[in-house]
């Protein structure tokens, strides 16, 4: 059949499964936001207040399903405030499509009005993009440019549309969605970058890795994000418990294994634990699964398990041996590689390294017992306590987010969603709205400092708008918490640009969106303006007053080895 460019794209968005799409219209793009109108019965747009807030949504609706998030933005200005969002999907390896247009064919490199080479722009962030100057290629393009972002290791694509190929009539054939396997990847360009073709393992590596661990007498694993990614916690606890391997965690790998499981030692790396950090140096094989060696975790990279071997487990081939060197590798999809190490390690008994690690447990910072008012702890408790394991819990960037991950004990996978790699300061409320208007029935709640919160707290309009019952936890201490912290323990305290002893009033802006906003001063309003939230099951605020030099800790001091962190102050 016969359509327009602009529908064709809007239909094979529905053939590949997408029911809902974040974005903000512009006049390069009206075409498809008028087929966008004519089937809104079929698909559902998200308009959000600015185009960073829509790609962080499509970022977190990705994250809290697995499925592919879509944005769309207009040239120029709209495109360019996407890319934020696709470097902080890039880093965390997210399945995002984003599609863009741009002025007509015959404008493009002159500099028209709103004209910028977003394919440019976005190469280094990106595993792939595309400019489309056929319309007959328009439809195999959107094709292709799913398959790319949810195989092998995931990540965004961008797709730009110039204006005219949106209007041209071409002819239009549905076709089943390409699932990812190994043949459809390979049948991919394979000279794309970062898309990898993903060889099975064979039976003598998984053999080689298996007798690695059995021969260990101080094993740990170091779980990343990919297990998350491939949907590999089932073979992870299994192969933890068969072998009683103890398991830390990276930031990304948070909810990837249960924090109150005996084996589990915490978080590895900066703001890790002391556990997790002493037993990465005294282990003898180090079983990195999914996971990348950030500086955030190794420090001195030369200095991160000198002691052991390390064998790493990953998709990605240009992982291995990049920021730490390997005893041993195997490339292929976690799951299936797990699942098939699973039968080859010895079923063992816990013994003196699990009487160690133990040990090793019990040293945790004062300030984890501290009694102070709101501390932190209590907060992230409290909220575990009454909602249980399924909520999904986003955050922004800084302490609060450090303190989230330290003691929200997550016990399900993609109930954690945060900006890792990138970092990303205003991330989390847009990750907030697209994981909630993924998971309707779900309570998503989400951390934010008040610093990070300034910078998207224009999407409360968003959560209104479309009656998100999202709540929203500001712990609120008057400054950038994190880098005050580096300026009381590294710069003489000189506190340059970080105090934010300035409004808003974050209760009165809530108010001023329709959303119901509360003030607690101390633990027992904050459990009172909390239960209330969620009784009402409707967006809410609440304002946490935290002391203004709360630390995080433990903390490693960059470059120092991760087995000698800073315990209090």
């Amino acid at each position: 059949m016969k359509i327009s460019g602009a529908r064709v794209v809007v239909e094979c968005l529905i053939e590949q499964g997408v029911h809902t799409v974040f974005g903000y219209p512009g006049g390069t793009i009206l075409n498809i936001y008028d087929e966008l109108y004519l089937c809104s019965d079929r698909i559902r747009h998200i308009l959000t207040a600015h185009e960073q807030g829509a790609a962080h949504a499509a970022d977190g609706f990705a994250r809290s399903t697995g499925s592919v998030g879509v944005v769309m933005a207009t040239s120029g200005p709209g495109a360019t405030n996407l890319v934020t969002g696709i470097a902080t999907a890039y880093m965390d390896s997210v399945p995002l499509v984003a599609i863009t247009c741009n002025v007509g064919t015959p404008l493009l490199g002159k500099d028209s009005f709103q004209e910028v080479d977003i394919a440019g722009i976005t190469m280094p962030i990106t595993k792939h993009n595309y400019i489309v100057r056929d319309p007959k290629k328009l439809a195999a393009t959107i094709r292709e440019a799913f398959l790319i972002a949810k195989s092998g290791r995931p990540g965004p694509v961008l797709i730009d549309i110039p204006k005219d190929v949106t209007a041209a009539v071409i002819d239009y054939a549905p076709a089943e969605p390409t699932a990812a396997t190994k043949e459809s990847v390979a049948a991919q360009k394979a000279s794309l970058r970062r898309i990898v073709k993903t060889a099975e393992p064979t039976d003598d590596d998984i053999r080689a890795a298996a007798d690695l661990i059995n021969a260990a007498e101080r094993p740990l694993i170091y779980c990343g994000g990919g297990v998350i990614i491939s949907s590999a916690e089932k073979e992870l606890l299994d192969m933890a418990h068969k072998a009683q391997i103890p398991v830390c965690v990276t930031l990304m790998g948070k909810s990837a294994f249960p924090t109150a499981d005996p084996l589990c030692t915490g978080m590895v790396g900066m703001h890790g634990t002391k556990a997790s950090n002493l037993a990465v140096g005294k282990c003898d094989l180090l079983i990195a699964v999914g996971a990348r060696f950030s500086d955030r975790v190794t420090s001195d990279a030369k200095r991160f398990a000198k002691n052991s071997k390390v064998l790493h487990i990953d998709i990605d081939p240009a992982e291995i041996d990049k920021n730490v060197k390997t005893s041993a590798s195997v490339i292929g999809n976690i799951k299936e590689t797990l699942a098939r190490l699973v039968g080859m390690v010895e079923k063992k008994d816990a013994g003196k390294w699990h009487d160690q690690i133990a040990e090793w447990k019990q040293l945790v910072p004062p300030s984890w017992m501290s009694a102070k008012n709101m501390h932190p702890r209590v907060i992230c408790e409290y909220v575990h306590e009454k909602l249980g394991d399924d909520a999904i819990i986003t955050t922004e960037v800084g302490q609060h987010q450090m303190w989230v991950a330290q003691f929200y004990p997550f016990a399900k996978p993609r109930t954690f969603i945060t900006s890792g790699g990138l970092g990303t300061m205003g991330f989390g409320t847009g990750a907030a709205i697209g994981a909630q208007v993924a998971n309707p029935g779900a309570y998503v709640v989400h951390f934010a400092g008040d610093g990070s919160f300034r910078m998207n707290c224009n999407e409360l309009a968003t959560i209104n708008h479309y009656n998100l019952p999202v709540i929203i936890i500001v712990l609120n201490n008057g400054t950038l918490g994190m880098v005050r912290q580096w300026q009381n323990l590294f710069y003489g305290q000189r506190y340059s640009q970080t105090t934010l002893d300035f409004g808003p009033d974050f209760v009165k802006l809530a108010e001023a969106y329709a959303i119901r906003g509360y003030r607690a001063k101390d633990e027992s309003e904050f459990k009172a303006a909390f239960d209330d939230a969620i009784r009402e099951r409707r967006s809410a605020l609440i304002e946490c007053r935290i002391d203004l030099d709360e630390m995080v800790l433990p903390m490693v001091p960059g470059g120092k080895p991760v087995d000698d962190p800073i315990m209090e102050v």
